[in-house]
């Protein structure tokens, strides 16, 4: 009866396991060629990035509703929809990024780049639910409506839906709980990729 009980709990788990890596491995590529477009269902899976230091020029946030895939097992009590806050940033350098997606008592984890080989993206625009950081913003225009915001191309938000945007941002001690990541191109230096008990 347990030697059953240990060879289903496996099989899930594995199955958890090769589909978050799939995934991550295959967000990492596209993104990286720019192949992905602005909007795609999202897993339902969140994950935790973090960065010392990210410095951008031209930013824009607003708020948008991401959907998951129609049945997906993530749905909960969600609807198969999550509230995100969308932040997009033109040219984008961070000071090492680290990202973990927790997978059943392991993570994925995925760390790049230093200060003095920084990770770097173009048009680089995240989906969050929560933020944390020390942040500076130069030439800031708050409470604008998003569908006019113009400081990063192609990226702004439903008209009537509050939004913002600067110059230049500088984000210190970063944290973001997301729910996706797309970018024109996306440089990862010194990439790294495993299976850790501790996450980011």
């Amino acid at each position: 009866m347990s030697s059953t009980y240990g060879r289903t709990r496996w099989r899930r788990f594995t199955a958890m396991l090769l589909g978050g890596l799939a995934a991550t491995a295959g967000l990492i590529l596209l993104t990286g060629k720019g192949v992905l477009a602005a909007s795609f269902s999202i897993s339902g899976m969140p994950f935790t990035v973090t960065s010392p230091k990210l410095h951008g020029y031209g930013f824009a946030q607003y708020a948008e509703i991401d959907n998951m895939a129609p049945g997906s097992p993530n749905e909960g009590d969600t609807g198969g929809q999550v509230l995100v806050i969308v932040s997009a940033i033109r040219d984008a350098e961070l000071d090492g990024l680290c990202q973990s997606i927790a997978l059943g008592g392991i993570n994925l984890k995925i760390t790049a780049g230093s200060p003095t080989n920084k990770v770097t993206a173009d048009t680089l625009v995240v989906d969050s639910d929560v933020i944390t950081a020390n942040a500076t913003f130069k030439t800031i225009d708050i409470g604008q409506d998003a569908s006019t915001l113009d400081r990063v191309p192609g990226k702004k938000g439903a008209i009537g839906v509050f939004g913002q945007q600067a110059e230049e941002v500088t984000l210190t001690n970063l944290r973001q709980n997301n729910y996706a990541t797309t970018a024109a191109t996306f440089y990862l230096p010194n990439l790294r990729m495993a299976f850790t008990s501790d996450g980011c």
